[in-house]
Formats: structure tokens, C-alpha cells, sequence
């Protein structure tokens, strides 16, 4: 439960700390006064989002802080589990910059609004007016229905299982769709590939190719360049080795004389030799050129279908034609892998239908189990708020469907009188008859809840007198169980709180504050006649806010 609120710089309020106990708490105050802007200190606590409007002084830091007691509530794992360390007494810091940045802490650790917003579904509920309206919806209806059917861990089960068979189905869906559009691509990239695979490239080949092709294509001149090179090196009297051994020798006569002679002749030495191993290269690659028109033709043809295959697939390398044709492969390959794929996920989409199917049955016979009892302490409820032919027909429609819930629509249909047909709650419930009703839900609802806290938000709307005793009572027995809250403005359930807080609103030097107060004793006989007589509190109001407090 929370146990207290502090509030800094927030909306109207300056500085505000209170604290809160257990059992019936009443928060009451006039229109305008305040008792939106507390709820909404406490849910930026709970993790909504906040902007600068909600600064009272925009230079300076908003702090809202709350204290709960939760030893009570098993949610050490929920600590563990999201790395946090537990406290019995936790304490949760919001704080809003004058940047218009937000932080969160849980007992002093950094979190994230997701983080804060989980933990709170453990915490509070604030039932708005709004919740009320929600009640005609049949997303919440069922929430109501699977609440006393104890089907929370089952629908938690069926809908993981759900979310594995939607993402099966779309798999497959898009294999299929694939599958049928590639028919004539996968005929296609067939061609393509085999074209590739046909060629037998080599990563260098068509740099060697070209090289052959030009010795080839040129075999004539360069045969008749090495010949004449050959001829001048090795002519018996004026040829280049001829002439080198000449300067050898006379190089050697005078080596003796000084080392730069010496120098020399190991110079020309050096050439000599050299001269010597290029003249039997040159002899080697005389005797290798063969006039050999079919290898050209050949090798000619093979270019021109490397070229062929560059220009086709717009590249400029064989390594970039082999890199296509080993995607190729793998689009050939995965496509024809895709009659596979489909069969075990049809096999798997088939099997988690069965489970489903399994799932929705046993959530379907929990709540057939469960409408009656609800039916039932509805209409117990409702007799004591004023509304002794209430009629409630819950009915169960099966369907097809693989719904977040299950496979079952709902008809929750509602009758306040004898004589008159049954109808949606939204087209034939009044106001004052759907606060009732929420009551009584929230009534039933909390005996099969471990929630701490409830805080009521005006829940009295279109009630009074005796409707609004029994509604008082009905909210002091539910926090005989958990703490409750309720902010109101009649005074027949202001009565029944065990303690009660008002809501005020005071101006001073020309700034307007919001204050929360815990009234005494007598400070609270003043507020009930107040609320029964207007600001003008005569005798009979006091004797009657006592009366009321008795």
C-alpha cells in the first residue's frame, strides 16, 4: 500500500508531503481545488508521461516521490527480475527537469517509464470515470470474467503460443507468395546460372587469356624481333657476346693495377653473364612461338564469351562473375529448398492450432464456470444499492477466431427492471447505474485480487442518499482487504472513511497553491455539513454530519 506522497514544484502544489494508512481513506475538496492535480502526481509515480506544463515554477526541478509497503505482495521476483533492489518499504523518485527530461528511480535505482509502468499494475489501480464508461467494452468485460475464472496463467500461456503461430502463418504466407512468384524467376536465374557454370571461369583466367591472345595474334612479328636478337648477340665476330668477352679480356690485364679497374672488370662480368641468361631466354621463347591458329581461335573464343558474360551482368571482372554465380547458387538452392520449409510449417502451424484449440477450451469452460458467480454477486450487490430486479445474461459465442483471449465473443447483456428486455449496458445503463455496477465489479473483483491499493475517482456520479450509504459500506468492507481511497463529493461516503484528507485551494501573494490536509476529529464534522449545507453550516448540518460519522 502507499504509505506516503511527497510532491515539489508540481502543478499548484509548492511543497506537500502527507501520509497515508490503511483501511478507508476520503479525499474530498471543491470543484477545482486540486484532487485531479493529486491523481496526477501519483500516476506520473505509476509511470505516465509528463511535459513542462506540469513545473509550478518552470526554473526549478519537479520531485514527486512515494512510499509503498510492500512485503506483502510477492514481488521480490519481479525485483530480481528486472535487476532492482527490493525494499519492503520501496520508494519511488519522478523527477522533471526545467529541460523537459524526465527520470525515474525505484529505491534510488535509474529505471525506464516501461519499468515503472510494470511495477504499478502491482501496486494501484485508479478507477476513473472513464473506467466506468470502459465497462461497456468487451475487452474489459472479459478481464472482469477471467479475473474470477482464474484464467490469467492459461490466457498468459495461450497467448505466447498465439504469437509463435501468427509468426508461423506469416512465414508461410511469404513462402507461399514466394514461391509463386518465382516461378519464372526461378527459371530465370536456372538459365543464368548455368551459363556461369557452363563457361568454367577461373578467378586471373582472363587476364592470362589475354596475354596468350596477344602472343598468339602476334606470333609473326615477335619470332622475327627474337630471331634478329638473337642473331646480333651470338654473330661470330662483331655479335654482343663477341664484343663483352673482348672487354673481359682487356679489363683483366689491368685489374692488377688499381681495385677501381677491378671494379670494373666484375662489372662487366656481371653484364656478361646476365647477357648470357637473357640470350637463353630468348632462345627458349624462339623455340616455344608456334604459329598455332586453332589455340588462337580458341582462346579468341573464349574471351569474347568472358566479355559476353561481363557486359550481360554489367561487371568488369571474372572474380565479380564467379561472385554472381555463387549467389545464383544460393537463390536456385534456397528456392528449391521452399517446398521443404513450407511442409514443416504447415506441420508446425497444424500442431500449435491444436494447442490453441486445447487452450481455448479450457479458458472457454473457466469462464462458462465463472459467469454464473459473477452473474450472481452482481445482482446480490446491486439489490442493496437500490436496483432490486437487476438481471445480468452473460452469453459465450464461440468462434473461429484466434482472438488475445481466446476464441469466444461475448454478449454481456443488462436489465435494471422487470418487464424489460435485456440490453448492451452502454444503450440502457444510466449513469448513476453504471457507477453501481463498476462498484459492484470492483467489489467482487477485489476478493480475487492481491492489488494493494484502489483508489476511486468520483465512482458516485448519478447516486445519492441511501445508494450512497450503501456504497460507502461496501468500499469500507473492500478495505478490510486492501486500501482503498475514495474521492467524492457526498458526504454519506465521506462518513465512512477511517481516515479523511481534503483538498484545498488558497491564494497568497498573488500565487495559487493546492494543499492536501488530514482533518481531525472535529475539522472533519465541519467538512461533511459543509458538503451537506453549502459554505454556510447551520446546527442541523452539524448535527447531521455527526449523525452520518456515528
Amino acid at each position: 500500500m502507499i504509505t506516503s506522497l511527497s510532491i515539489k514544484n508540481y502543478a499548484l502544489i509548492e511543497k506537500l508531503t502527507i501520509d497515508f494508512s490503511k483501511g478507508f481513506s476520503i479525499i474530498t475538496g471543491e470543484t477545482g481545488a486540486g484532487k485531479s492535480i493529486i491523481l496526477g502526481a501519483i500516476g506520473l509515480v505509476l509511470g505516465k508521461r509528463a511535459d513542462l506544463t506540469s513545473l509550478k515554477n518552470k526554473e526549478e526541478k519537479c520531485v514527486i516521490e512515494a512510499q509503498f509497503e510492500i512485503s506483502k505482495y510477492n514481488l521480490k521476483e519481479f525485483f530480481e527480475t528486472n535487476d532492482l533492489d527490493y525494499e519492503d518499504e520501496t520508494i519511488i523518485r519522478r523527477e522533471i527537469l526545467p529541460s523537459g527530461k524526465s527520470r525515474a528511480f525505484i529505491n534510488d535505482s535509474p529505471v525506464n517509464l516501461q519499468e515503472l509502468q510494470d511495477l504499478s499494475l502491482f501496486l494501484i489501480d485508479i478507477h476513473s470515470q472513464q473506467q466506468t464508461q470502459e465497462l461497456s467494452d468487451e475487452s474489459v468485460q472479459f478481464k472482469i470474467i477471467d479475473a474470477i475464472a482464474n484464467n490469467g496463467e492459461t490466457i498468459l500461456s495461450y497467448q505466447k503460443l498465439l504469437k509463435e503461430y501468427k509468426t508461423d502463418k506469416s512465414k508461410l504466407n511469404a513462402l507461399l507468395k514466394k514461391q509463386s512468384d518465382s516461378g519464372k524467376e526461378q527459371e530465370y536465374n536456372t538459365f543464368l546460372l548455368n551459363e556461369l557454370v557452363v563457361a568454367k571461369l577461373k578467378s586471373g583466367e582472363q587476364e592470362e587469356l589475354e596475354v596468350d591472345y596477344e602472343k598468339l595474334n602476334n606470333v609473326e612479328i615477335i619470332k622475327e624481333s627474337i630471331d634478329k636478337s638473337l642473331v646480333i648477340a651470338n654473330e661470330e665476330q662483331f655479335g654482343v657476346f663477341h664484343n663483352l668477352n673482348e672487354i673481359k679480356t682487356s679489363l683483366q690485364k689491368i685489374t692488377a693495377f688499381s681495385p677501381e679497374y677491378q671494379n670494373l672488370f666484375e662489372r662487366i662480368t656481371s653484364v656478361a653473364i646476365e647477357f648470357d641468361d637473357v640470350s637463353r631466354e630468348l632462345q627458349n621463347a624462339s623455340e616455344k612461338l608456334l604459329n598455332d591458329p586453332v589455340q588462337l581461335e580458341l582462346v579468341s573464343q573464349k574471351l569474347q564469351l568472358i566479355y559476353n558474360l561481363q557486359k550481360k551482368h554489367q561487371v568488369n571482372t571474372v572474380d565479380e562473375l564467379l561472385q554472381i554465380q555463387a549467389d545464383l547458387e544460393n537463390k536456385v538452392l534456397e528456392l528449391d529448398n521452399i517446398e521443404e520449409e513450407i511442409a514443416i510449417l504447415a506441420k508446425s502451424i497444424e500442431q500449435k492450432t491444436t494447442e490453441l484449440d486445447a487452450f481455448s477450451a479450457a479458458i472457454h469452460q473457466n469462464r462458462l464456470n465463472a459467469i454464473p458467480v459473477l452473474s450472481n454477486q452482481l445482482v446480490s450487490i446491486l439489490e442493496t444499492l437500490g436496483m432490486p430486479n437487476v438481471r445480468f445474461n452473460m452469453e459465450l459465442l464461440p468462434s473461429e477466431t484466434y482472438f488475445q483471449n481466446g476464441k469466444d465473443e461475448l454478449q454481456f447483456l443488462f436489465s435494471a427492471n422487470k418487464g424489460t428486455d435485456f440490453g448492451l449496458l452502454k444503450k440502457v445503463a444510466s449513469g448513476g447505474e453504471m457507477s453501481r455496477i463498476m462498484l459492484a465489479v470492483k467489489a467482487i473483483l477485489a476478493q480475487y485480487s492481491k492489488l494493494p491499493t484502489l483508489i476511486f475517482d468520483e465512482i458516485d456520479t448519478g447516486v445519492s442518499g441511501e445508494i450512497a450509504i450503501r456504497m460507502g459500506e461496501i468500499m469500507k468492507e473492500m478495505s478490510a482487504k486492501m486500501q482503498i481511497f475514495a474521492i467524492t463529493h457526498l458526504p454519506q461516503i465521506a462518513a465512512k472513511g477511517d481516515s479523511h484528507f481534503k483538498v484545498s485551494k488558497s491564494t497568497v501573494n498573488d500565487d495559487t497553491q493546492s494543499e492536501l490536509k488530514l482533518l481531525s476529529q472535529e475539522e472533519r464534522i465541519v467538512e461533511i455539513a459543509q458538503m451537506l449545507s453549502g459554505a454556510v453550516v447551520s446546527d442541523s448540518a452539524l448535527n447531521h454530519a455527526k449523525a452520518l460519522l456515528n
